[in-house]
């Protein structure tokens, strides 16, 4: 799962992203890489690994895992090329899911671009760029299936109603998203890989001392407001305190959440909502060589998530031996849990649930 960071200079975008690097390099036991000077890979929190760690002791304790990508180089006109325009939309299109970070503090040592912080001016200068770029797609496509409906080709017809149809939504303002579709038409817009399309999840970036107030927050809220209106999703996260919290030891970045009366950082509620975001879900793996939260979407039968292990797997698939992972965490052992009954046996209709705890036979 790879997820672009975006936001206009001096939100905080560089801040967040030195947290989630930092973060990851500091998580124990947990993979870390720099892909690229400008990604970073970071665990998704999972307390159920740490229970399957403590019940099989293995070598090996692998989370699902993110990539986040900072994507720089955003200036308006950058659907017409303007400074990195090209090179800034291009990055966005290799993403699954959208991070954009909008600026929600006053901070007259922090200049903003504009001269004044303004969420909803923040959101349209970023969204407006990635709609005209989509407008642009969109007619292309539109001139491509009129020229070939009046060869005869029938079939773009439906292709040429479809971007009319969506062409107007965006000549709106609108980002792709939200335009209601017909479920064939959706189906013939995903081959076109809209920039407004993928999902989005933004960033309140608040400051250091107004985690307390964030539900009345004026700015935090006119994120949300926007986020609800177009089908996206929001958090708020201080990218300030994420830094200091980064560099922490487990310890001590467990005692400073205490003291700020947190629950999970800022971070990790990110990580986790945008996994959800995605529609992705953990099936685990247990034993003493390794314990493992394995990504699917949700939805996937047993023998595709068996491919995400091998793909000796899901060729040779035979059957699914299934523990939820609350259950094998009350009985404490797979053996509990074998002689009550428990294991259940899937085939291969079976339906994925995030948590299943589970051990594919398979014969090549």
């Amino acid at each position: 799962m790879k997820l672009g960071v975006v936001g206009l200079p001096n939100v905080g975008k560089s801040t967040l992203f030195n947290a989630i690097t930092n973060a990851g390099a500091q998580a124990a036991n947990y993979p870390f890489c720099t892909i690229e000077p400008n990604s970073g890979v970071v665990a998704v929190p999972d307390e159920r690994l740490d229970v399957l760690a403590q019940m099989y002791e293995p070598k090996k304790v692998t989370p699902a895992s993110v990539e986040f990508v900072d994507i720089a180089g955003l200036v308006k006109g950058a659907s017409h090329g303007e400074g990195l325009g090209n090179k800034f939309l291009s990055h966005i299109r290799e993403c699954d899911a959208i991070v954009h970070v909008v600026r929600c503090f006053e901070d007259d040592n922090i200049i903003h671009v504009d001269g004044s912080v303004d969420p909803a001016r923040d959101i349209e200068t970023i969204n407006l760029e990635l709609v005209f770029a989509d407008m642009e797609t969109v007619e292309k496509r539109l001139d491509k299936a009129r020229k070939l409906f009046k060869t005869g080709d029938k079939k773009y017809a439906a292709e040429a109603e479809t971007a009319e149809k969506l062409y107007a939504h965006l000549e709106s303002g609108k980002p792709a998203r939200t335009c209601a579709l017909t479920e064939d038409e959706q189906a013939i817009v995903d081959g076109w890989f809209l920039l407004t399309d993928k999902p989005v999840i933004y960033v309140a970036n608040i400051a250091e001392d107004a985690l307390d107030g964030i539900d009345t927050n004026p700015l935090v809220r006119t994120v949300r407001d926007i986020a609800r209106q177009e089908h996206a999703e929001c958090v708020a996260i201080s990218a300030q305190i994420e830094e200091e919290i980064a560099g922490m030891e487990a310890d001590e970045r467990a005692m400073f959440l205490e003291e700020l009366g947190i629950e999970k950082s800022g971070l990790d509620t990110l990580i986790t909502a945008c996994y959800h975001l995605l529609g992705l879900i953990s099936f685990l793996t247990a034993g003493s060589d390794e314990c493992r939260a394995w990504t699917i979407k949700r939805g996937t039968k047993a023998p595709q998530a068996a491919g995400k292990i091998h793909t000796d797997f899901e060729r040779g698939f035979i059957r699914a031996e299934i523990v939820p992972f609350e259950t094998l965490k009350e009985l404490g052992s797979m053996n509990a849990c074998r002689e009550k009954g428990l294991i259940r046996s899937e085939g291969k209709d079976y339906v994925m649930q995030d948590g299943d705890v589970t051990l594919f036979r398979f014969n090549v």
